[in-house]
């Protein structure tokens, strides 16, 4: 301990003096007993008991608030029995024998009790690592707290640390930051998730518009959150100064397509290019918008694939948005007949066919036009609307076709096919190869 500051010395001496004697007394090893045996007697109740306690929880429906409750206090039955029986046991303790005699009891008690308030009150963060990291380092200060060495171990920790520059950086200054980063953070995210979540059930903004304030509540939250818990620990934000654009630079040079792809997403959320519901071609995608994120874009196409988009691609390339300003699309059809057919009839029968598929508008009669005189066929184009094109192009053009090809089969139209007529420009000899003729 040689290189020890002395008040760390001396501090550390003064508590091994008191553990030191405190070790001594017989009536510790009692107590360290009494606890133990509580404790195992409390796991063994505990373990024909939870099976019971979880079917009668079952039981509970419509209210997930409360059944997460109770199931965060079924998985800790053993720390409630153990509550109980500390309890039972330090009042007959303190009805039989000096108090200081128990003592330690009194302690494990309080610790006991702590640590199941906390447990259960960690429950509310639905993370469960993070659920269990705050319940630990809660409990750690409460801990101390009970104990009496709170401000013992804060000095301790203060006097552990170095220099860098005209800065001292302690073990202590290193918990507060963890612990107000973590608490400054973890308060933005659950506020802008509340947030973003009345955001996207106003009916009064756009789909597009909803995205846009939502990702900004959440980075400003985010960026409040810092800064107020980096003030908290007395840090001078000029000092970032330095920092900040070195961070540019690497930004600039090794972060491109990420800050590209960022900027792109809301430039597309403020001009409102696609919003989630939009149906879009992007190159050999096709698909309707299912989500806007900060990096791309969801795009879930007709066979169930998933596609993430970056969000520069829906700024440098072309876009086809079926549904930007209105939903109706029309459609071609090209289809052929046979020269004996009557095209003022094959025309009449296409319209009536296209208008009798679901999908179709009704509102925007189809229309069939004759296109040209083909090699084999008399060439007509059918066009007709539709307003659901995230359901599906390709279906709707065959359910379109089928039905011509009915109406047709019904009013004997005939569809053509080519034909081939081979000039041979020298005799031909045809050879059987069955049997011979009898002479």
């Amino acid at each position: 301990m040689n290189g020890e500051p002395p008040e760390l010395a001396t501090t550390l001496k003064e508590h091994w003096q008191v553990i030191h004697n405190y070790l001594n007394d017989p009536w510790l090893l009692y107590q360290l007993l009494i606890i133990v045996g509580l404790f195992i007697i409390a796991r063994l109740i505990s373990f024909r008991a939870e099976p019971w306690l979880e079917e009668r929880a079952r039981a509970i429906k419509g209210t997930p608030g409360l059944l997460r409750m109770v199931s965060a206090l079924l998985r800790r039955t053993h720390w409630i029995l153990l509550v109980v029986l500390l309890t039972a046991a330090l009042s007959i303790m303190q009805s039989v024998t000096w108090p200081s005699r128990s003592h330690v009891i009194s302690v494990a008690l309080s610790l006991s009790f702590a640590w199941l308030a906390i447990a259960v009150l960690s429950r509310v963060i639905h993370s469960r690592v993070i659920s269990r990291v705050v319940a630990i380092v809660v409990w750690t200060y409460v801990a101390l707290s009970i104990l009496g060495i709170t401000e013992d171990v804060a000095r301790i920790l203060d006097e552990l640390g170095f220099s860098v520059g005209g800065a001292r950086i302690t073990a202590l200054l290193l918990v507060k930051a963890v612990v107000l980063l973590t608490v400054a953070l973890w308060l933005a995210v659950s506020v802008g998730n509340f947030l973003d979540d009345r955001i996207n059930r106003s009916e009064e903004l756009t789909p597009s518009l909803r995205v846009l304030i939502g990702k900004l509540v959440k980075i400003t939250l985010l960026i409040l959150g810092g800064v107020i818990a980096l003030s908290g620990l007395g840090i001078d934000l000029t000092a970032f100064t330095v920092f900040s654009g070195a961070v540019g630079v690497g930004v600039g040079f090794g972060l491109q397509k990420v800050v590209s792809n960022f900027i792109s997403g809301i430039i597309i959320l403020m001009d409102r290019s696609i919003k989630p519901g939009d149906t879009i071609s992007l190159g050999e995608t096709f698909g309707w918008i299912r989500e806007l994120r900060a990096r791309f874009v969801s795009v879930v196409t007709r066979d169930g694939r998933e596609y993430l988009i970056p969000n520069e691609d829906f700024i440098t390339r072309e876009v086809i948005n079926w549904s930007f300003s209105d939903k109706l699309v029309r459609l071609d059809v090209p289809f052929g007949v046979a020269y004996a057919s009557d095209p003022h009839e094959v025309t009449k029968l296409a319209i009536e066919a296209a208008a009798t598929v679901d999908r179709v508008v009704p509102s925007k009669k189809p229309v069939c036009w004759m296109t040209g005189f083909g090699d084999s066929s008399l060439d007509f184009l059918l066009r007709f609307w539709i307003s659901d094109p995230q359901n599906g192009i390709t279906n709707i053009r065959g359910q379109v076709l089928l039905a011509v090809w009915d109406a047709f089969k019904e009013n004997d139209v005939g569809i053509p096919f080519p034909h081939r007529e081979i000039i041979m420009k020298t005799p031909v000899h045809v050879k059987t190869t069955g049997p011979e003729p009898a002479d």
